[in-house]
């Protein structure tokens, strides 16, 4: 194999990874919507879980599933509105707050101000990446996204 063929593989494998991190995403976002629901189902049907999940893993499930930023308080308000028990929590507000804090220092979440009102607010922020390998991965992407963006012209060949 040459170097170009080298080349056209690691481009491949990129394209892949990008695509099956796109795919993590879809299908975190879907469990979210399933534990939301059955926790809701549950309750309805007068079911007490006997395994109680933590408010870290609670507020994980909550903005893997957003899709869009969140504040602390519609967080809260999502976590009140799929049964999660807040009443153990002298302030649920500054809880929630801290735990938001705290998996944003660990890289899980990714702080963002909301255009206009300066708002905090967060947004998941695991997927999967291939700049994540190595600075010459992430080369390699660029490349891949100018030739991307690049006009295409039609080459024809000399008759």
């Amino acid at each position: 194999m040459s170097g170009e063929d080298y080349r056209r593989a690691l481009e491949a494998a990129v394209r892949e990874y990008e695509a099956l991190g796109e795919q993590r995403q879809q299908i975190d976002r879907r469990l979210a919507e399933l534990a939301q629901t059955m926790s809701t189902l549950s309750r309805l049907c007068g079911i007490v879980p006997t395994v109680s999940v933590g408010l870290t893993d609670a507020c994980r499930l909550v903005l893997r599933g957003a899709g869009s930023p969140m504040s602390p308080t519609e967080v809260r308000e999502r976590l009140k509105s799929f049964g999660f028990d807040l009443t153990r929590y002298t302030n649920d507000l500054a809880a929630v707050h801290t735990t938001l804090k705290r998996l944003n220092d660990a890289g899980e979440l990714r702080f963002v101000a909301r255009p206009g009102t300066g708002e905090k607010a967060y947004v998941w922020d695991r997927p999967a990446r291939a700049a994540l390998l190595g600075p010459d991965i992430a080369s390699v992407m660029r490349e891949m996204d100018e030739k991307r963006r690049a006009p295409r012209t039609s080459k024809k060949k000399p008759s």
